[in-house]
């Protein structure tokens, strides 16, 4: 984060999306910010909370890409969230602090992967000397016993037998040439059995999976069973046990705690949707509730975890909806209060949908160009035929819903539907296609003119 300066992180946001220069300014401000904050006094730190973002705009138009590629561009923990998705408390469905539960399970598993990068090549090693004595002392199946055993209580594991020191020194060449023939690879295709350890049976809760093991504080013994695998297959199970011992769990929770609270990112979508006129009722009576409930998330509270409490005072929460029905204003004062900062998104012209079709590294051209690829089938997109592929998407929009960019999807699924059909026959040879304008237009006309494209939208 240090390295990125505002400038710096516009330009990596225009890699991927095409205008919205206002939004994508204030964002990287916003991230910015929380690097100067980092690098003042603790006493003055305290007193500095992020500026919440919302923004306004028609869907489409990169409000939820500009966030996720923000959180992805400094490795901060992200969650993207469905305001609908919540309910009042009282009603049934999810509660809003299950948002920062997601939040934190997410920067686990970013902690865990970084910290297995750091363990692999030591748990590499670890996993070839267990396959090796798996290849040459076959394992046998540990007899479950009815309930827990004295030995487990006391700590005690079963003693190996001793062996004799002929039968050392004829074990150590065995082993020595098992490591030689898989270092060659020559032993990938043979099968062994694997004692492994059984998933905990778990209970859905709200939404959530919860561990019946972790419940039980761990207290009882893990259940094993045996697996007929190859050695690559047992190669991969045996790394990733490894990884599991090398890592230190409680520095993993601690950093992710960390980063949760001091670099969490959480987009709420459709926010426009929970907002109604106040003192209603009907159907819509729980939608300030859900607001009330958002509230203190959004404003600065603590909200316990399986892995601890943690507090969201300096998560950075940005707010998103196309706001066609409803207005801002109708969203109770407080919760407008926790989002200072609005930032207008503009609806896509031709323009925009030439440069999208064009200018990202993850361009939909290129995209279906190493799709088609697979089968043989070179594609090639001439500017003409980019110019019609825009104007049949901007025209879509404006004479049906405008969905955005979501729309040239709709049109490479039609335009390209005949070519993907018919491609993947072993006994074609590979061409290639030059698709330009004309081509475009006779494939987007007629009975497949761009106002029916409803039907490829979901």
């Amino acid at each position: 984060m240090a390295e990125l300066t505002p400038r710096e992180i516009v330009r990596e946001l225009d890699r991927y999306i095409i205008g919205q220069s206002e939004a994508k300014r204030t964002v990287a401000i916003a991230l910015r910010n929380r690097y100067r904050r980092s690098r003042v006094d603790e006493a003055m730190r305290d007193e500095i909370s992020p500026k919440n973002i919302l923004m306004i705009g028609p869907t489409g138009v990169g409000k939820t890409e500009i966030a996720r590629r923000l959180a992805k561009l400094v490795g901060a923990p992200f969650i993207k969230v469905e305001a609908t998705k919540f309910t009042e408390v009282g009603y049934v469905g999810r509660d809003v602090e299950s948002i920062i539960r997601d939040l934190v399970e997410n920067a686990i598993r970013m902690v865990k992967d970084e910290h297995e990068k750091q363990v692999l090549p030591r748990a590499k090693v670890l996993a070839e000397d267990r396959l090796v004595t798996l290849l040459t002392s076959p394992q046998q199946k540990k007899p479950q016993s009815g309930g827990l055993s004295l030995d487990f209580l006391l700590g005690k594991k079963p003693q190996e037998p001793t062996l004799s020191e002929d039968e050392q020194k004829a074990l150590t060449g065995k082993r020595e040439d098992i490591r030689q023939q898989l270092m060659r690879g020559e032993l990938e295709e043979r099968e062994l059995e694997i004692e492994v350890e059984e998933a905990a049976p778990s209970l859905e809760v709200g939404g959530s999976s919860i561990s019946l093991g972790d419940m039980m504080g761990n207290m009882m013994p893990k259940r094993t069973k045996m697996r007929h695998v190859k050695v690559k297959d047992a190669r991969k199970i045996l790394v990733q046990e490894e990884c599991d011992k090398l890592i230190d769990e409680d520095a993993v929770q601690e950093e992710a705690l960390r980063r949760a609270e001091q670099n969490g990112i959480v987009f709420i979508d459709e926010i426009d949707k929970i907002a109604g006129h106040r003192g209603g009722s009907g159907p819509d009576v729980s939608r300030e509730g859900v607001q009330r409930d958002i509230l203190p998330i959004v404003e600065g509270s603590t909200v316990n975890t399986k892995y601890g409490p943690v507090k969201t005072d300096y998560m950075l929460f940005i707010a998103a909806g196309a706001f066609h029905v409803a207005k801002v204003s109708d969203l109770i004062p407080e919760l407008q209060g926790r989002f200072p900062v609005h930032v207008n998104l503009k609806s896509l012209t031709k323009e925009d949908f030439k440069l999208i079709l064009t200018q990202p590294d993850n361009a939909l051209t290129r995209q279906y160009r190493a799709l088609l690829e697979v089968d043989k089938v070179l594609l090639t997109f001439e500017d003409s035929a980019i110019d019609a592929i825009a104007e049949a998407a901007c025209a879509a929009n404006e004479s049906s819903e405008d969905i955005g960019a979501r729309r040239l999807h709709a049109v490479f699924e039609q335009l390209l539907e005949d070519i993907a059909f018919n491609a993947g026959d072993p006994d074609m040879p590979p061409f290639e296609l030059k698709i330009n304008g004309d081509y475009v237009r006779s494939h987007l006309s007629g009975e497949n003119a761009p106002t029916d494209l409803r039907k490829y939208i979901i």
